[in-house]
């Protein structure tokens, strides 16, 4: 099954009061594995940049001045992500943003279906942190490049984590009520060299041999009364 990982980054946190995309990152994956396929751009907001935003991010307003608004790459973008599964960290505000994005230009809402991961997060580890970086760590993924939030970092590692929320690359080997498990068997074959069968009849020599045995043993059980 294909589904995309996605992130974004915005110039703050209300989409509908006038903060607007920057980055969008989306990641392909195939039964919950990146196949390597990605989408990555960079938005011209039209509008200035918060301090509190770019301390998130690091993307200014001088950076982003030159690259294109989101009319100019909206239609690549629904282009890669087709009608799949979209997977998201906090989905409600990702999808709010893009959202938004498409109403300015009079454009319909997403329908695609959508898997949050921190809802996921929450059901598997009760009362435990479920931010990326904590999820990151509690797998031991190496999340150490991410100095800032990037959209198409922050995928990439979001779609590792996936995987492992999901069961890892061996996900019916979680044992779970009502799952099978699927064990996956690699056989070895050797080699060896063809000898001729053994006659299974005792040469008169190996009789011999075996009666002169029985004579030296002392009182053998089978031939007590």
């Amino acid at each position: 099954m294909r589904e995309i990982i996605l992130d974004t980054e915005t110039t703050g946190l209300d989409a509908l009061n006038g903060d607007r995309l920057v980055e969008i990152g989306c990641v392909e994956t195939i039964n919950h594995v990146a196949t390597g396929r990605h989408y990555h751009v960079y938005i011209n907001p039209e509008r200035d940049m918060p301090a509190e935003a770019e301390a998130v991010h690091g993307l200014s307003a001088t950076f982003l001045a030159d690259k294109p608004i989101f009319a100019a790459v909206v239609g690549d973008f629904l282009d890669f992500i087709a009608d799949s599964p979209l997977v998201i960290h906090n989905a409600t505000f990702d999808m709010g943003f893009l959202n938004a994005e498409l109403a300015r230009l009079g454009m319909p809402k997403l329908t695609n279906p959508v898997t949050d991961t921190v809802k996921i997060a929450r059901r598997r580890f009760p009362g435990a942190a479920a931010s990326l970086d904590a999820l990151c760590r509690r797998f031991e993924i190496d999340n150490s490049n991410r100095t800032l939030h990037g959209a198409l970092l922050d995928a990439e590692l979001l779609a590792e984590v996936y995987l492992e929320l999901m069961g890892g690359r061996q996900p019916d080997l979680v044992l779970g009520a009502g799952q099978s498990i699927q064990v996956e068997v690699q056989q070895t074959v050797i080699s060896r060299p063809v000898r001729p069968a053994r006659p299974h009849a005792p040469t008169a020599e190996e009789l011999a041999a075996h009666e002169a045995f029985i004579k030296g043993m002392k009182a053998p059980l089978w031939l007590a009364e």
